[in-house]
């Protein structure tokens, strides 16, 4: 019996727009995710009666409150990507992160993807022909559609 490997292949590629929606909702999420942070440690401070916390937050710079949220997106990505393949824009797109063979990613390729969204001009690396971006090419992954991933990975 012949067995063949699985590769993905162009057709099961998320297309731009649904890369462009996967952003949005994701830095949506990082935006709500950065503010809950504040307001737990307002509470936090009100409870305890010590506002060192709460003031900390409210006298951040706004190169500091750049930084902070670069921090909450890098865990925000590599946490939702390591565990689960997938972002909630991902979710919401019903598209999935693989490897070429159609595996889930390991680790490290994951901490690159990550670490590579962090440069300032990557979401400008879109813009060319295909539809895979600097983090996807130097990650060595894809962003597939779901459904039809899964239905031709069963072929």
């Amino acid at each position: 019996m012949e067995t063949k490997e699985f590769t993905v292949t162009d057709d099961l590629l998320a297309s731009k727009g649904k890369r462009f929606l996967n952003l949005i909702i994701d830095l949506f999420i990082v935006y709500l995710i950065t503010i809950g942070i504040g307001a737990v440690l307002n509470i936090i401070g009100k409870l305890t009666g010590s506002y060192s916390l709460s003031s900390w937050i409210v006298s951040l710079t706004l190169i500091e409150n750049v930084f902070f949220g670069v921090v909450v997106l890098f865990f925000y990505y590599l946490i939702m990507e390591i565990y689960l393949s997938r972002t909630f824009g991902k979710y919401f797109t019903k598209t999935l992160v693989v490897k070429y063979n159609g595996t889930a990613p390991k680790v490290k390729s994951i901490v690159i993807r990550t670490l590579v969204r962090l440069i300032p001009i990557e979401a400008f690396s879109f813009l060319t022909g295909n539809s895979r971006g600097w983090h996807d090419t130097l990650s060595v992954t894809y962003v597939v559609n779901k459904h039809e991933f899964i239905s031709k990975m069963k072929l």
